[in-house]
């Protein structure tokens, strides 16, 4: 092979070789004081070694054992940071203590892969020229914000269905708490009996009913519901009932209040849907209807000119 072929590949295998030890080298074992420190943190990573290794095997325990090396090297520095992408992960459905770990992983597994194959492919056609280190940035920066761009889109479309289903929720929150029972025992009811038709908004009140089983203080609990769905209709529920239980108000009036005002919100925003219908569909029918009906209705008439001016020369 000629020395034109090997060096582009030499000079990538280098380039991988480096960042790997760098990113080792930056991402080292814990101590164990840290790793205790963790453990009073987070009480599920005690005996996980032991508990996990029986569980997983071969792809699974690589990738496993992998996370929290690949992690560490865009670990979050402050618990602000760590509050903030917890808070998203939760908005997206992911709330598993290890998915914010599971996250960074995935993040830099990709940076990786996008290196590799970008950069592969572009040493391979430019060469260590601009392009081929462009193709590498570039592939690079793709797998890195690659998850970012999937999490966006799991926060949207889980907020967007808890908007839609959590009125219907509300509505049946109200006749259990009416008939007598109390809010915990109404949730775990609505729960039960709408997960088909509304298993997002069904699994936050569970959730916040296991919570409050295991001795949680109320107020927390509504309160972390709210920052953990992520939406305003949702926070504001939380900040109505937790007024009613500091004041002793009645908590049905308040549900049916809140379920009234979001029926209203709901119904706005389908007639403001309508109303751009017509706006909306002004450009397919230019660009695709017109000229068609243009055609039919014309042609005829434009043949037949045609026809007539070439007949009178």
């Amino acid at each position: 092979m000629e020395l034109q072929i090997i060096l582009p590949w030499a000079f990538f295998g280098a380039i991988t070789a480096g960042i790997w030890a760098a990113m080792s080298f930056f991402a080292g074992a814990k101590s164990r004081a840290s790793e205790r420190l963790d453990e009073l943190r987070d009480p599920t990573l005690r005996n996980r070694d032991g508990a996990d290794g029986e569980k997983q095997n071969g792809m699974g325990a690589m990738l496993g054992k992998a996370a929290p090396t690949l992690s560490k090297v865009v670990q979050p520095k402050t618990e602000l940071e760590v509050s903030e992408l917890k808070v998203r992960l939760a908005n997206a459905g992911l709330n598993s203590p290890n998915a914010p770990q599971i996250y960074l992983a995935l993040k830099v597994a990709l940076l990786l892969g996008g290196m590799v194959l970008a950069g592969g492919f572009g040493l391979a056609k430019w060469g260590m020229t601009q392009n081929g280190i462009t193709a590498l940035i570039i592939g690079g920066g793709f797998g890195f914000y690659c998850p970012e761009i999937g999490l966006w889109f799991l926060r949207r479309g889980r907020q967007e269905k808890i908007f839609l289903q959590l009125p219907d929720a509300l509505d049946l929150l109200v006749v259990c708490v009416e008939a007598g029972l109390g809010l915990d025992a109404g949730m775990r009811r609505v729960s039960e009996e709408l997960f088909d038709a509304s298993p997002e908004v069904c699994g936050e009140f569970g959730m916040c009913n296991m919570q409050l089983q295991m001795g949680r203080p109320r107020r927390e609990v509504l309160h972390d519901l709210g920052i953990r769905t992520g939406v305003d209709d949702m926070r504001a529920m939380a900040a109505i009932l937790i007024q009613a239980d500091k004041f002793g108000s009645s908590i049905a009036q308040a549900l049916r209040v809140q379920s009234d005002n979001m029926r209203i919100k709901r119904r706005q925003m389908a007639e403001e849907k309508a109303q751009q219908t017509a706006v909306k569909m002004l450009f397919p029918l230019v660009l695709f209807i017109f000229p068609g009906i243009f055609v039919i209705l014309v042609g005829p008439a434009a043949i037949m000119l045609i026809n007539g001016l070439l007949s009178d020369q």
